[in-house]
């Protein structure tokens, strides 16, 4: 089970992730309460291993910008919410960069198609509400044999019963492992990525 951890801007939650043996750590470059600038990612940045995808995640910011920032911060990963095309795929391809591109339960059938991302990451239909929803009803979107992540109302104690459910390849997970909006629980992050790698899907 892939496990990412996203939201960290602290380096005790940094080498809580890591050290739990999180796949991939997310650095929001965009306005939230879990936003770092590009400048703080790069100082974090020496705390992940190269064996670890450091992943710069934006909302509304064009493929083009989103690149630039991730630049500055010294990412090669890029995670794009929102509705997005091939050609963004392509922006950000054609900079070195890998891509992460995230949808929601709520959008259209097409917007679920392979545009040539590596990774997909399937929200809740309001992300960011922390609620838990149907994540069996991912099944049925054909979604078999394509490298993507279940997010949205994830914590320690439901992982691996929805991982399970929705048939997941990896799991993304934020407000989930906090104490409160925007601060990491450390015992909760650790929780998280043990309870998701014992998960058998």
């Amino acid at each position: 089970m892939f496990v990412k951890v996203c939201g960290l801007s602290t380096p005790e939650s940094v080498r809580e992730a890591v050290d739990a043996g999180a796949d991939a750590v997310g650095f929001v470059l965009t306005a939230s309460p879990r936003e770092v600038t590009p400048d703080q990612a790069r100082l974090l940045l020496p705390l992940v291993p190269g064996s670890v995808k450091a992943v710069a995640v934006f909302r509304h910011e064009t493929a083009a910008d989103a690149v630039a920032a991730a630049r500055a911060a010294g990412l090669t990963w890029v995670q794009l919410h929102g509705r997005r095309t091939a050609d963004d795929v392509k922006t950000v391809h054609d900079a070195g960069m890998r891509l992460i591109r995230a949808v929601t339960m709520s959008a259209s059938q097409d917007e679920f198609g392979d545009l040539g991302e590596e990774i997909l990451l399937i929200d809740a239909a309001v992300p960011g509400s922390g609620e838990s929803w149907d994540y069996s009803s991912v099944r049925a979107k054909g979604l078999d044999g394509r490298e993507w992540l279940l997010a949205g109302g994830l914590e320690p104690a439901n992982v691996a019963v929805a991982a399970a459910a929705a048939g997941a390849w990896g799991v993304d997970v934020s407000s989930g492992v906090e104490s409160s909006r925007g601060v990491k629980d450390l015992a909760k992050v650790r929780a998280f990525v043990e309870s998701a790698k014992a998960a058998r899907v």
